[in-house]
């Protein structure tokens, strides 16, 4: 097992010692409100947009590529905003919330590791979507396989990433990218 290299190590994770390997709801939500990285940095978005609920695990060994791995959950209920509007009679989670789920994870990632900057989604190569989340489902699960981080003029993160609803793989994309950028 190798030892941690943050990418930063003065950035406010680091120092703070808040760089934890599980995150619950509350924390997330203080990531949405700047607290975790510190002012100026990655923050996740606030619901309703923050697509899961917790980080289960994450760690910079591990994965696929052994480059670091998320596994994070979202507790699918009927009352969800996305079920009211996608669609009448016929309510299904917008697969792009899936997608985007998996981007907000990287740059957590990302950010976890001690990059700074403000996060970007950059794209991906792949996504296929063989399934779909409906209200009667119960659990959705994001995993996410770092395959590289490059740090140049920013910081950006290569993943490949699943999701599964019920234990059931329904969504998959390969090399989504984020960026953290100190200039906007």
């Amino acid at each position: 097992m190798t030892s941690f290299v943050p990418i930063n190590a003065e950035a406010p994770i680091i120092v703070s010692g808040r760089r934890k390997h599980a995150y619950d709801y509350d924390e997330l939500i203080g990531c949405g409100h700047g607290g975790l990285f510190g002012p100026g940095n990655a923050q996740l978005p606030l619901p309703p947009m923050l697509m899961f609920d917790r980080i289960l695990k994450i760690d910079d060994v591990g994965g696929k590529h052994n480059r670091g791995e998320i596994i994070a959950e979202l507790d699918i209920k009927p009352e969800l905003w996305f079920f009211q509007c996608h669609f009448e009679r016929d309510p299904v989670m917008p697969g792009c919330l899936g997608l985007d789920a998996m981007w907000q994870l990287i740059g957590f990632f990302l950010a976890w590791k001690g990059g700074l900057g403000r996060g970007r989604a950059l794209g991906g190569s792949e996504i296929q979507f063989t399934g779909q989340v409906t209200p009667d489902r119960r659990k959705v699960t994001y995993r996410i396989d770092l395959k590289r981080i490059v740090q140049r003029a920013l910081v950006m993160g290569l993943a490949d990433a699943t999701m599964e609803v019920d234990g059931e793989q329904i969504y998959a994309g390969s090399n989504l990218r984020v960026g953290l950028f100190t200039e906007m």
